[in-house]
């Protein structure tokens, strides 16, 4: 049986087992109470949301539905006879796990409800009366979460079968990247088809593909969202543009996806352990990762990111030399967030270092490993203030009349519009605003501390 066969039976095993949440399929509510009135007022509320609405007037009649039916949601009330609430919600945990669990429960009950949280495992309770607004709030997070949950589930499946698939594979060691590289193309060619009649949830999907990313190694957890976030803020700060910025987002979010290719004997170690033969192959996975998402369309443009987020300011990175502004803006933002994470986190060095160590490591390599109006930019949005000897970076809107520039300004074409010594004053500060604005750029602007 091929390698692309097997590929496309695990997933659909995995698409089988949760063919119970079919996208065209309305989730479904069960409300429990031994009140007319209550469960008159839920199924008013929520039958405008699209649910399909399910009312049992006790524990017992709720257990007798969810037996027949599949059922997404419950919501109980604490008190009914013969069995309560958290009773009943126990039941219901330990029948049918997967179901989210509401407690609807009066101040004078909160005895009961600790019962139920610990018992019962619900995911909030919800005092009465309630409010509609929060109510319906609520019921649709806990839904969304659900459905997370269960598209994580079924990613971690094929994620599970294809290791297990390529653990007792024989081929040599090119071979065994080869074929991981096409596992990951070909599930990232499914998670598109699945996601063409959902176009405005492929960022959620990317973001689930990332999350598999993360789980491959250890040291890597929640890596790919903090360099998403620290980019985020970057691209912030130096304006960038709409489709630049979205372009960005994508690669942070995948930046590492070539990395699922390698062993995990490599994954292990801190770049800085790594043997000559290991890096030689660590330092392929910008390519592969590239290569992997280069056929789907709404990411050719952060492919090229990915590739060069390792390349150097001073040309002496991977895996193309590339330097200076022939590097993406997008991939010399990857660059400082992405080594910044991985600093503190352990990933280059064998020891991790401290925030303000990492911070520091950036600021000392500014114009030879990073870009300086990026390393300025990521300073300012943490928050921190780029001090040297040449003087203090300062945005337009910190300036003030009677400021002394102590370095020269320039646009990024090199046109000198003010030279090193000018006092500003407000006319001028209102033409560095202007032209800004214009341009949709930051002019570097350093004055005397």
């Amino acid at each position: 049986m091929t390698l692309t066969r097997l590929m496309t039976d695990q997933i659909r095993t995995a698409q089988v087992a949760e063919s119970n949440v079919a996208e065209d399929t309305p989730p479904t509510l069960l409300c429990v109470d031994d009140e007319a009135n209550i469960l008159s007022a839920l199924k008013r509320l929520f039958r405008p949301q699209g649910y399909n609405i399910l009312t049992a007037t006790s524990a017992k009649e709720g257990l007798a539905l969810l037996e027949t039916e599949q059922v997404d949601l419950v919501i109980s009330d604490m008190r009914m006879p013969e069995m309560n609430g958290a009773q009943f919600l126990e039941q219901v945990k330990s029948r049918w796990p997967n179901t989210v669990r509401l407690l609807l429960t009066g101040y004078a009950e909160m005895s009961a409800t600790v019962d139920a949280i610990n018992k019962g495992g619900i995911y909030r309770y919800i005092s009465k009366p309630w409010d509609d607004t929060a109510m319906v709030d609520l019921v649709r997070e806990a839904l969304e979460r659900l459905q997370l949950e269960r598209e994580k589930r079924r990613l971690e499946a094929v994620n599970h079968q294809q290791n297990e698939q390529l653990k007792d594979l024989n081929a040599n060691l090119e071979q065994r990247v080869k074929d991981r590289t096409e596992e990951v193309r070909q599930t990232m060619h499914f998670l598109e088809l699945a996601n063409e009649k959902m176009k405005k949830n492929f960022m959620t999907s990317v973001r689930l593909f990332a999350s598999m990313i993360d789980m491959r190694a250890e040291k890597m957890a929640g890596h790919s969202r903090k360099v998403t976030d620290l980019a985020r803020r970057v691209a912030t700060q130096l304006n960038m543009k709409p489709n630049d910025f979205n372009e960005l987002m994508y690669a942070a979010l995948l930046h590492d996806i070539g990395m699922l290719g390698l062993p995990d004997k490599v994954l292990e170690k801190p770049f800085s352990a790594l043997s000559s033969e290991e890096r030689l192959e660590y330092i392929k996975h910008p390519i592969k990762g590239q290569m992997a998402l280069m056929e789907l369309e709404d990411l050719k443009g952060a492919t090229s990111i990915i590739r060069s987020h390792h390349e150097r300011f001073d040309g002496q990175g991977y895996p193309d030399g590339l330097s200076g502004m022939s590097i993406p803006l997008g991939a010399r933002i990857l660059a400082a967030v992405n080594d910044y994470d991985e600093l503190q986190n352990g990933t280059l060095t064998s020891t991790p270092m401290k925030e303000e160590d990492a911070r520091a490591y950036i600021r000392d390599a500014r114009g030879t490993r990073y870009d300086p109006q990026v390393v300025d930019a990521f300073m300012a949005a943490l928050g921190v203030v780029a001090i040297d000897e040449r003087g203090v970076l300062v945005q337009a809107a910190g300036l003030k009349a009677g400021m002394v520039l102590a370095r020269d300004v320039s646009t990024a074409e090199g046109i000198m519009l003010l030279t090193k010594g000018y006092v500003l004053t407000d006319d001028i500060i209102g033409q560095i605003y202007s032209y800004e604005k214009s341009e949709s750029k930051l002019l570097p602007i350093y004055v005397q501390a």
